[in-house]
C-alpha cells in the first residue's frame, strides 16, 4: 500500500478552508433519547465467511430488543457512496476510510451501527477504531477457514479468482490480515447463525 493515497492528497489541498462546527446537541444527548449506548460493531472476515448474513440477523435481533440500528454492508456502499472505487489496495483503504467516517457519524447520532466488510488490512481497521471513543468500537472476527468459504462461495467469486478472471481477490492473490486482538471471535464454520447472534448480543448489549 502506498503511504499516501490520491484521495488524501486532494483532501489535504483544501483542509485549511474547512472548519469544524460544534452542535448544541451532544452524542450523549442523542444516546439518552434512544436509551442505548451507541457502538460500531465491525464485522470482518473473508468473503463467504457469513458477515452479511450475520450482520442482518444481528440487526434484526437488536431491533426486536428496541435498539436503534443501521447496517452498513460492503456491497451496498459500493452502489452509491463508494461506487467510484475499485479493488486495488489503495481503493480498499479508501473504501474503509469512508465507511469508518460514516459509521462515526452514525454513532454520534446515537445509533448502534453494524458493518459487514472484508476490510482485509489490519492498519485500516486500526484507523477505523481510532475514530471512536473507548468502548464504542467492537471488532468482530467472523472466522471461517478459507476452504469453507470457497466451498460456500455464494457469489462464485472464488471460482473466478482461481480461474484468474478476478484479480487481487482477498484470500487468493491478495492477503487477509486477521485481527490480532478482536473484542470477539465468532466461528461460522462450527456454529449456526442463531448461535453466533446470541454470542454477539451477550457481548454487546
Amino acid at each position: 500500500m502506498s503511504e499516501k493515497s490520491p484521495y488524501q492528497e486532494k483532501a489535504n489541498d483544501s483542509k485549511a478552508h474547512v472548519v469544524w462546527h460544534e452542535s448544541n446537541v451532544s452524542k450523549a444527548d442523542r444516546a439518552k433519547v434512544k436509551g442505548q449506548k451507541p457502538k460500531c460493531i465491525w464485522l470482518t472476515g473473508l468473503s463467504g465467511s457469513g458477515k452479511s448474513t450475520l450482520a442482518n440477523a444481528l440487526e434484526v435481533a437488536l431491533t426486536e430488543k428496541g435498539n436503534h440500528t443501521y447496517l452498513l454492508d460492503g456491497d451496498n456502499v459500493r452502489h452509491g457512496l463508494n461506487k467510484n472505487l475499485g479493488m486495488s489496495d489503495e481503493d480498499r483503504t479508501e473504501n474503509i476510510r469512508r465507511v469508518s467516517e460514516v459509521a462515526k457519524l452514525m454513532v454520534d447520532a446515537g445509533l448502534i451501527v453494524v458493518t459487514a466488510f472484508i476490510s482485509p488490512f489490519r492498519a485500516d481497521r486500526d484507523a477505523a477504531r481510532a475514530l471512536f471513543d473507548d468502548g464504542e468500537f467492537v471488532e468482530v472476527f467472523v472466522d471461517a477457514p478459507l476452504e469453507e468459504c470457497e466451498k460456500r462461495d455464494p457469489k462464485g467469486l472464488y471460482q473466478k479468482a482461481r480461474q484468474g478472471i478476478i484479480k487481487e481477490f482477498t484470500g487468493i492473490d491478495s492477503p487477509y490480515e486477521a485481527p490480532s486482538k478482536p473484542e470477539l471471535v465468532v466461528n461460522t464454520a462450527e456454529n449456526d447463525i442463531e448461535a453466533c447472534v446470541k454470542q454477539l448480543i451477550a457481548a454487546i448489549v
